[in-house]
């Protein structure tokens, strides 16, 4: 990998931080810029030293009959990422107003896929950290408040909790399998979040997506290349931490300020590609009898995810990737529509995205049942 883009990164970071220029930012009220920015300079200015360090500790994803790359390649992109995000909103002194159990069980998660890199970790292990993490961000009260504030809610509500941040933890890792398919889809799902965000008054949750966004594009520079192979992968790192920091964004912001079935139904939409495909696999492998207890469920490993089965549709990894980016932004685009509705108009929006997702699922089965074509006689 060239150092040359690194450091034009880490010039124009420190070109940022030049305190004239942070001035201007806060004077003219473009903090969220200065801070996408920030985060977006210091992430491709990282990637060049994760790139060094992965192929020096031997944290190489190898390829294999089960994997589409073809040559080695290291995978701590996650940890610039990291890194990126959080000068960024170190830099601007955010880590100090109220975000803190979020990101310290967001770095317990990276820690464990540093680990399950490098040497590897049972899934059964994983889920327990996993399980660890949310405790810490559950002590610290933030929990989904879909159920009344008595001792039943409260235990269902915490389970509620732990069953969307594990779920969409373990479902963001998924579509770690395609070249700018993981890094895209943190950019579409983060970049909702936040126009939502600003939209209600949340400016802190704003700019924990934006910090996020700015160092999911500088990875990008890097991981989705114009029919070139990646030259870093997120790794398990950078999956498990960046899909758990959604899920608990998503349950620490307020996204609706009149009903909680409305403000549940945003992210509900906004992280819909997500549920979908944890929801389709689920379901497939106990039907077809391919796991049969929860044990095999968490061990098992398949190439029958969401854009596995767009690649055999389309037969273009690119193809598959789009496909995905651009089902993700139209329910995305069904959530900005939430912030003032009633609970009558977000079950039809709710509705309309499920049948959207039930016809694209007609249409996968309608290929595979579709006889190979052949020339007549």
């Amino acid at each position: 990998m060239t150092p040359w883009r690194g450091l034009w990164g880490l010039a124009v970071a420190v070109l940022v931080l030049l305190p004239p220029v942070t001035d201007w930012f806060h004077e003219v009220g473009h903090r969220w810029l200065f801070i996408f920015l920030l985060s977006a300079s210091l992430s491709v200015g990282a990637m060049p030293l994760c790139h060094w360090a992965a192929r020096r500790l031997g944290i190489i994803d190898r390829p294999d009959d089960r994997k589409r790359h073809a040559r080695p390649t290291p995978k701590l992109g996650g940890l610039a990422i990291y890194a990126a995000m959080g000068g960024a909103l170190a830099a601007n002194s955010i880590m100090l107003q109220g975000m803190e159990a979020i990101m310290a069980a967001s770095t317990l998660m990276l820690v464990i896929g540093l680990i399950d890199d490098w040497r590897g970790v049972p899934a059964a292990w994983r889920l327990i950290v996993q399980l660890a993490a949310v405790a810490v961000v559950a002590s610290s009260g933030q929990l989904l408040t879909l159920f009344p504030q008595t001792p039943v809610g409260q235990t269902a509500n915490l389970a509620l909790t732990a069953l969307w941040i594990i779920g969409i933890t373990n479902a963001f890792n998924f579509f770690d399998g395609m070249d700018g398919l993981a890094g895209g889809l943190t950019v579409i799902i983060a970049g909702f979040m936040g126009v939502i965000a600003f939209q209600t008054n949340q400016p802190l949750l704003g700019w924990m997506t934006v910090a996020l966004v700015g160092a999911s594009l500088g990875f990008l520079l890097y991981n989705w290349r114009w029919r070139r192979p990646a030259m870093i992968f997120l790794g398990d790192s950078g999956a498990s931490f960046i899909g758990f920091l959604l899920a608990c964004l998503a349950v620490a912001g307020d996204w609706s300020t009149h009903d909680p079935l409305v403000s549940i139904s945003n992210p509900l939409l906004i992280f819909g590609v997500l549920i979908f495909d944890m929801v389709h696999i689920t379901v497939a492998r106990l039907v077809s009898g391919r796991v049969r207890t929860f044990r095999e469920w968490i061990d098992y490993v398949g190439t029958d995810h969401l854009h596995h089965r767009l690649l055999q549709l389309f037969g273009r990894p690119a193809m598959a990737v789009w496909f995905i980016f651009l089902l993700n932004m139209t329910l995305g685009l069904s959530a900005l529509e939430l912030r003032n509705a009633s609970q009558a108009e977000a079950l039809l929006l709710i509705l309309q995205a499920v049948m959207i997702l039930l016809l694209l699922t007609l249409l996968e089965h309608a290929r595979r049942a579709q006889p190979p074509s052949g020339r007549g006689g």
